[in-house]
């Protein structure tokens, strides 16, 4: 008995496998189901990234409703070729890059210069910095370029190896290096006030 689970324990393991795989081929077929168990496994993190690119969470719902909509209809050319992730946060990153490009065009004021609402006196100081700092993240974030913004966030929030940054960017490596090295000295800049 001893020396079988020895021998089980030399046992090359295999791969994890990836239900997204299986997943994506039921939902080829039409299988709702496979759809609801796909979108609940990732929609709080394609939110969660929809919202830090826009800096709002006010659409970021919407948007993530889009990129599985998309994932629906793109399901019968899907091919796991690379992490069903790379693929899905290649959906979100064109989808959000769109919708950045259609707020430039149609620039809108917005209230993000408005004044934040007034705070009691008995708010610790510690707390007031810490949200001080984390709306000054948020804002220094916001104004990156998209592929700086895209690269910090996968790389921080999502912690994504460069590689697969790299593919969901259509990128090399070295360039998402290179990409997240200007990002994070630009950052360092409009946070010097911070960081003394």
């Amino acid at each position: 008995m001893r020396d079988s689970r020895l021998a089980d324990d030399l046992l090359p393991t295999a791969e994890p496998v990836q239900p997204e795989i299986e997943w994506m081929q039921r939902i080829k077929e039409g299988d709702m189901d496979a759809f609801r168990l796909l979108v609940e496994a990732h929609q709080a993190r394609v939110i969660g990234t929809i919202s830090k690119m826009l800096g709002s969470d006010t659409e970021a719902e919407d948007l993530a409703q889009q990129v599985f909509i998309r994932v629906w209809k793109s399901a019968q050319r899907y091919t796991p070729k690379a992490k069903f992730t790379t693929w899905l946060f290649r959906i979100t990153r064109n989808l959000v890059f769109n919708e950045m490009r259609r707020r430039k065009h149609f620039a809108e004021p917005t209230d993000d210069l408005s004044e934040p609402a007034e705070r009691t006196a008995h708010e610790p100081d510690q707390a007031l910095l810490e949200e001080e700092l984390q709306s000054a993240i948020q804002a220094a974030i916001n104004q990156l370029p998209e592929s700086q913004r895209m690269a910090i966030i996968l790389r921080r929030y999502e912690e994504m190896p460069y590689e697969e940054i790299a593919r969901v960017m259509r990128t090399t490596v070295p360039a998402v290096k290179s990409i997240l090295f200007r990002a994070r000295a630009e950052l360092r800049e409009r946070l010097a006030k911070y960081l003394e």
